[in-house]
Formats: C-alpha cells, sequence, structure tokens
C-alpha cells in the first residue's frame, strides 16, 4: 500500500485559510495516477467520511465537493511530490479532520474514513473565533 502523510492543518479563524500538503511515499503521485485517483476527505465527529475534492485522472480531470467550490483547490507539484488542499474563506462548518487518500475511484461518501485503498494518519482542522 501506499503510505500517505498528511500536515497543515491547525486553528483557524472564520474566513482564514489554510493548506494542507500529502506527501507519498515509494510512489509519486504522477504513478498513482495512472491506474488510481486522488483526494482529501473529511469527517467531522459524528459524520460520515465526505469528498472534499479529488484527482480522478491523470490528465488532471478534479471533482468536487458542493462545499469545497470557489473555496478549496487541489493540486499537485510532482517535483516535491506532494498533493495539495489550498483552503479559503473557511467556516466553522469545515472543522474536521482531513484525510488524503488514493483508490481506484472517489465516492461523495464513506461511512468511514480509511475503509479502502490507502489513507494518511489525517490532520485536524479546526475554525473557530
Amino acid at each position: 500500500q501506499v503510505q500517505l502523510v498528511e500536515s497543515g492543518g491547525g486553528l483557524v479563524r472564520p474566513g482564514g485559510s489554510l493548506r494542507l500538503s500529502c506527501t507519498a511515499s515509494s510512489i509519486t503521485f504522477s504513478d498513482i495516477l495512472l491506474k488510481n485517483a486522488v483526494g482529501w476527505y473529511r469527517q467531522a465527529p459524528g459524520k460520515d467520511c465526505d469528498l472534499v475534492a479529488a484527482f480522478t485522472t491523470a490528465d488532471g480531470k478534479t471533482n468536487y465537493a458542493d462545499s469545497a467550490k470557489g473555496r478549496f483547490t487541489i493540486s499537485k507539484d510532482n517535483a516535491k511530490n506532494t498533493l495539495y488542499l489550498q483552503m479559503n474563506n473557511l467556516k466553522p462548518e469545515d472543522t474536521a479532520v482531513y484525510y488524503c487518500m488514493t483508490d481506484s475511484w472517489t465516492p461523495n461518501h464513506y461511512s468511514d474514513c480509511g475503509l479502502f485503498g490507502s489513507w494518511g494518519q489525517g490532520t485536524q482542522v479546526t475554525v473557530s473565533s
């Protein structure tokens, strides 16, 4: 399995920004995308694991949750082998643990994060004044 490590979470005020990073060991995101999708999910306490944004194909096709459109941007830096999630205009309802993952597909919801594919350990994002 691919080993993924997220970073960049923290406490931010409403309206603020954060950039999450995800690095992969032993394989590049470019190679992963030849066969699988890569994406960001989030899970708040007592809630489902929800898709935030994903690269669904190697040519850069993306899929965003409605709640993320216009505020969040998924990107990757091939030279650094790093996946990013830029989050702007954060709201309290964005508070969750955010996970980087890869699998053959990226459904809109899982009952719980980590069930299928390869997942990182998660990074906490808290939006509060």
